[in-house]
């Protein structure tokens, strides 16, 4: 161990403080073993997410890492302790993004090292950054764990903003599989609910601090898990006062036929995937669907310009309803350039186009490649141009429905985006293709992620996936129809009412904003006290 390596404090000489022995190993540990034991302590914490939800993993995550970071005396050394335990998050619960290419390995297997740890590597970057100002602010004890969780969610926020974001599997959606304190998101949302997720985690670093007595540590984690305890009984209160009321007139047929996606384009398979749509489609029940709604690219073929096909999917579409589904959408401007958008169109019962949407946020290096210039090769998801990117979040009025915000794929992970500013829509509509991980956890996650925007924006979300996890939730969380991962069919449901606006829909990140100045503050407040 180098001077600059010693620690500035072992959190506990000996056995006289709870967990004492522990956090002086942790904090003694230097090179490889100090790297693999933070690795390892970025998976413990992926435990928390979807589909384990088993949220006391993060009781063990935090607190080790706060013990590990009292071995280090630079800021350098801080952030090499965050990015590693960042990788070991993120590797682990990440994972099935590789899958994707084994739907052509053979044209894809060099970039599996880039997908398996690329990835990873960046986003660790992140959890780094936030220990290293955590090490410059110089703080100890209960201000440290305060600003922990500030610095820990404001990295959370910047890395759903920075160069397109990316903000999948934030700390707060470990509560995703716990309604009661879910409800949280509709007021200060899923980053203020990771920044009080956080907080609460880390105070049993504090049980053996010498630096703070042994009874104030034990008040300030009882008084967080009663934070949660409080946060959740609000929210049973409000899940029971909830009304489970729907659109009159509305019954939606979620049709996910589970295409393979290594014949989903194949040539010889596109008309019977396209067949097997309309068989789904058109099967009787009672009461009858007033609409159908179809994936992500469940039309293999430019519908817009195929009138044949249209009129086959217009004969099965219900008087006076629509055929909702997600298609490959080209334009042509007056100085013939071609444009390629991953689209949604919806198409009456007479075949004519009744609206249409393009998607605005598209997947990097799968749906068009960043500096293309540079790298002539096409995305994974794309042909041989790349997808343009529509105007942004969108509010359609469709006939016979309520006004819908349309969500194509991973459009729905951002938080705060997933409306058109100034028209509030009715409900949310997520088209999304799920086949390309097969039966990984990455569906489990991302039908999770989309739960929360429901809470947050007070709004039903309706999602349907080729393959994935297709379902109905209700302004509150609740699922009142699904089609599991992998499994063929459809389901029948009505569309639930929206709710009133909640304090997020109206004010966003704002909120979560204050949180941050008043976190921040408090611990700096503390330092200068002391």
């Amino acid at each position: 161990m180098t001077a600059t390596e010693t620690p500035r404090a072992l959190p506990g000489a000996a056995g006289a403080r709870p967990l004492a022995g522990a956090a002086a190993r942790l904090a003694a540990l230097t090179g490889w073993r100090r790297a693999a034991m933070a690795m390892g302590l970025g998976a413990v914490a992926t435990l928390s997410l979807p589909p384990l939800g088993l949220v006391p993993a993060l009781l063990v995550a935090f607190p080790a890492l706060l013990w590990m970071l009292d071995g280090i005396r630079t800021a350098r050394g801080s952030f090499a302790l965050g990015w590693a335990f960042g990788f070991g998050f993120f590797v682990i619960s990440l994972y099935w993004i590789s899958a994707a290419l084994f739907t052509d390995i053979a044209a894809w297997w060099w970039m599996l090292p880039f997908a398996f740890t690329g990835l990873p590597a960046v986003m660790a970057a992140f959890p780094g950054g936030a220990l290293a100002v955590l090490h410059r602010t110089r703080l100890v004890g209960l201000p440290r764990v305060v600003m922990l969780a500030a610095l820990w969610a404001t990295f959370e926020w910047l890395r759903g903003h920075v160069m397109t974001g990316f903000p999948w599997n934030l700390v707060g959606y470990a509560w995703t599989g716990i309604e009661p304190v879910l409800q949280a998101t509709s007021v200060f949302g899923i980053y203020g609910l990771g920044l009080l997720t956080v907080g609460v985690a880390a105070l049993p670093a504090l049980l053996p601090d010498r630096a703070v007595p042994r009874r104030r540590a034990m008040a300030a984690l009882a008084a967080g898990l009663g934070l949660f305890a409080l946060i959740g009984g609000l929210g049973a209160w409000r899940l029971a006062a909830a009304p489970a009321a729907a659109v009159p007139g509305v019954r939606l047929r979620l049709v996910q036929p589970a295409i393979d996606q290594r014949i989903k384009w194949a040539p010889g398979e596109r008309e019977r995937n396209f067949e097997r749509h309309l068989e789904l489609s058109a099967r009787p029940a009672e009461p009858a669907p007033t609409h159908v709604i179809w994936a992500e690219t469940a039309v293999p073929f430019l519908i817009e310009q195929d009138v044949q096909r249209r009129q086959a999917v217009a004969a099965l579409t219900p008087p006076g309803g629509l055929t909702i589904t997600g298609a490959p959408r080209l334009t042509e401007d007056a100085e013939g350039t071609r444009r390629v958008w991953n689209g949604l169109v919806a198409i009456d019962r007479a075949g004519a186009v009744r609206g249409t949407y393009d998607k605005f946020h598209l997947v990097p290096f799968g749906e068009y490649m960043p500096l293309r210039r540079w790298i002539p090769i096409a995305p994974v998801a794309a042909g041989s141009l790349d997808f343009s990117a529509g105007p942004g979040p969108r509010t359609l009025d469709l006939p016979g429905l309520p006004p819908v915000s349309p969500l194509i794929c991973y459009e729905v992970i951002f938080p705060g985006a997933v409306t058109e500013p100034g028209h509030r829509p009715a409900w949310l509509l997520n088209l999304t293709n799920d086949a390309w991980y097969g039966l990984t956890a990455g569906p489990h996650q991302h039908f999770a992620i989309a739960r929360v925007r429901a809470v947050e924006e007070g709004l039903p979300m309706v999602r349907v996936a080729n393959s994935g996890i297709s379902g109905v939730v209700d302004p509150y969380g609740r699922i009142t129809a699904r089609l599991g991962l992998g499994e063929a069919g459809f389901v029948d449901a009505p569309l639930p009412a929206a709710a009133s606006p909640t304090p997020y829909s109206r004010w966003g990140n704002w909120l979560f904003g204050v949180m941050l100045l008043l976190a921040g503050g408090s611990a700096t407040l503390a330092r200068r006290r002391r």
